[in-house]
Formats: structure tokens, C-alpha cells, sequence
């Protein structure tokens, strides 16, 4: 049987390649084995998210937020996906949940992106 990193490697190459369906399915039969792997589950949310599954995708996220609560990239992840399903109050509400848990020194850009977008937002939420 394969190793991780090399099932990895081959979703990688098959996505790379435009095979979504079969990068997926590698994805998916990998997280069988190994359900938390976290590279997994970032590339099938990415692959969600790009092929505009963002339901599929915000369930990835969440799952990953679960063990890391204080991370802009899966915040930011959580926030696109949903807004692009047209849930606004609850990508709103997902910086506000961010904002309290996050590392102000290390997540200082995540941060910054999120002040301008409640700036943007304005009353809108």
C-alpha cells in the first residue's frame, strides 16, 4: 500500500492536472485511513471551495476549526465559504468568533484583512 505522502502526492498531481474527480477520490479513500490528516482535509476543502462546493467546503473548515480555533487561514477559508453561499451575518459572525480566540501578535494579518472588511461591510451585517 501507498504511503501517506504519496497518495498525497498523487491527489496533488491529478488536481494539478484538472482531475478533480479523481484527485478527490484519492483524497477522500486517504481520509478513510487517516481522518484527521489535516494536509488532506485542506486540499479537499480548497478542492471544494475552487469547483464552488462551498457548502462541501464549509464543512471541511469547520471540521478543521474544530482543532485549530485560532487560525486565519481556516478562518479566512470558513469566511469565503460561507459569504459565497450568501450567508453574511454568519461569515460576520465567524470574524467575531475569530477575533476572540485569535493570537493578536501572530495572527496580525489576518487581523488587519478582517478590520477592513467590517469596514466594508459597515452596517451591513
Amino acid at each position: 500500500m501507498n504511503t501517506i505522502e504519496e497518495r498525497l502526492k498523487k491527489a496533488k498531481s491529478l488536481l494539478e492536472a484538472g482531475n478533480n474527480a479523481e484527485g478527490r477520490i484519492v483524497l477522500l479513500e486517504l481520509l478513510k485511513d487517516e481522518p484527521e490528516n489535516t494536509t488532506a482535509l485542506l486540499i479537499l476543502g480548497g478542492v471544494y471551495f475552487s469547483e464552488e462546493k462551498y457548502a462541501e467546503a464549509e464543512m471541511i473548515y469547520e471540521r478543521l476549526i474544530l482543532a485549530e480555533p485560532g487560525s486565519g487561514l481556516l478562518s479566512t477559508a470558513l469566511f469565503n465559504s460561507l459569504w459565497q453561499q450568501g450567508r453574511h451575518e454568519e461569515a460576520a459572525e465567524e470574524i467575531r468568533r475569530f477575533i476572540s480566540v485569535a493570537d493578536k501578535v501572530q495572527e496580525r494579518a489576518t487581523l488587519e484583512k478582517y478590520a477592513e472588511v467590517i469596514k466594508h461591510l459597515g452596517g451591513k451585517e
